[in-house]
């Protein structure tokens, strides 16, 4: 099995110098790439100084995290696909686990190992913990993190599951399951094409797993920090996935719900003094109807017959007051 760990890079060559040297270290038998987003840091004259067994693919601008891994993935012969963010520190072993998964298991497609936090070892990283769900409305969790509820790895989470979706952080693919499908959705930029991408994934009758014998750790939010912007991708993201994913007689009660959520989530923001993330929303929506048909012409033809873990996991978090996703889902 040819597999190719692919770093896409947009002006971090600050996160590869810290990064890289524990990549190649711990990488053996694999290829390394970078896919560098028209970076105007000297991050691609970094890494081929520095780093000559490391394949380049150069792009004239940045194109975000969905239409830069499909053009540079275009460009690179695997039958299996790592896709790291340049804010991951790998750990010695953590590459064979997932490779064996793959080579016995031909029905999973795509996976990810644990990802716990850079800065608290100890705990799970927000985006992608140890595997994701989405409850009906498709908000996203994870095992491990319920909204901004961080639980500490003690190992409760180790043996191997499958999930919903496997983090865009670290994410592992067979290179011709992906491109059957086309890649990630170009039109969401960045934030939740992975999930939109496992969610097609399912549709076709594929596994996603959790792995949790291999564990990396991820800085998070090193590319694009908390802020308006990133309020905007994820609400309208969200939105485009739905639209796209959904069957049709549930577009319209889950849709219908979902305004009302996001109505109460602006307001929780306005509470709070944050009026930019209030107008992100609203931006957000306006995005989400101009695209609704563009979005729900993408249907498939062929509709996973679940893909809500639970109904709400809003109601279990806010009014249950359920902080563990053992609590919730009870596995």
């Amino acid at each position: 099995m040819k597999v190719a760990l692919v770093l896409l890079n947009w002006n971090g060559q600050a996160l590869l110098k810290q990064f890289i040297p524990t990549l190649v270290a711990n990488s053996a038998g694999a290829e390394l790439w970078l896919i560098d987003n028209g970076s105007t840091d000297n991050s691609l004259g970094y890494v081929r100084k520095n780093f000559p067994q490391i394949n380049c693919v150069a792009l004239s601008q940045n194109y975000g995290f969905a239409e830069g891994y499909n053009r540079g993935l275009a460009e690179i012969d695997a039958d299996l696909y790592g896709l790291l963010n340049n804010d991951i520190e790998v750990t010695p072993g953590w590459l064979d686990p997932l490779v064996l998964h793959f080579k016995k298991h031909p029905n999973t497609v795509a996976a990810q190992p644990h990802i716990l936090n850079y800065y608290d070892k100890k705990r799970f990283e927000y985006a992608g913990a140890a595997g994701g769900y989405i409850d009906r409305y498709g908000y996203a969790f994870c095992r491990g993190r319920i909204f901004y509820e961080i639980e500490e790895d003690q190992g409760q989470y180790d043996v191997e599951q499958p999930v919903f979706w496997a983090s865009g952080a670290c994410f592992f693919v067979r290179a011709a399951a992906f491109k059957a499908l086309g890649g990630f959705d170009e039109d969401f930029f960045a934030h939740q094409e992975e999930i939109d991408l496992c969610w097609r994934l399912h549709h076709q009758g594929h596994q996603i797993m959790a792995l949790g014998a291999s564990k990396v750790y991820h800085m998070g939010g090193a590319t694009l920090a908390p802020s308006p912007q990133k309020t905007f991708l994820n609400f309208r993201n969200s939105l485009y996935m739905l639209t796209k994913n959904l069957p049709g007689h549930l577009l319209l009660p889950v849709l219908g719900t979902r305004l009302i959520l996001d109505g109460l989530a602006g307001m929780l923001y306005l509470a709070h003094l944050k009026p930019l993330h209030v107008w992100a929303i609203i931006k957000a929506h306006g995005f989400f109807y101009a695209n609704f048909l563009k979005m729900r012409n993408k249907k498939p033809t062929h509709y996973v017959k679940r893909y809500a873990t639970i109904k709400s996991i809003v109601f279990n978090k806010f009014i249950l007051q359920k902080k563990k996703f053992t609590q919730i889902v009870g596995f």
